[in-house]
């Protein structure tokens, strides 16, 4: 990371906050908003290319049944900046699910890419080993 992207780094931080805080308030209206368009997601064996909020709007049952059983909510363990530029910033992260006792159902790495489009920052696409 170089002094000129450290602002870059700052929004995608604040970005997958927000993506968690949405995730787990089950409020998919705003964390619909925390994506950037088309949004990609490698998971499960599948490519999944979304090129519009309306398009992943009617996947929202499939959105929010990708959730374990039992599951509370999710956490970041870490987040760590692989590349960063003053548009785009790439996140090598690690999050883990918990039942409402706060016991850990699964923990997951995964690739986040985010990326500033027309002044928005959005995760564009993520790489996955969560169902």
């Amino acid at each position: 990371m170089n002094a000129q992207s450290a602002p870059s780094v700052a929004k995608a931080l604040e970005v997958t906050d927000a993506f968690m805080a949405t995730f787990n308030a089950h409020d998919w209206r705003a964390h619909f908003e925390t994506l950037n368009f088309p949004h990609i997601r490698i998971a499960s064996g599948a490519v999944q290319v979304w090129n519009t909020p309306e398009q992943l709007k009617e996947y929202e049952s499939h959105w929010s049944g990708r959730i374990e059983p039992d599951w509370s909510y999710s956490a970041w363990d870490s987040r760590e900046v692989i590349h960063s530029a003053d548009d785009k910033v790439h996140l090598a992260v690690q999050f883990s699910r918990y039942d409402k006792n706060g016991a850990t159902i699964a923990t997951y790495r995964a690739i986040y890419i985010l990326t500033c489009l027309n002044g928005h920052w959005g995760i564009q696409a993520r790489s996955s080993f969560a169902p």
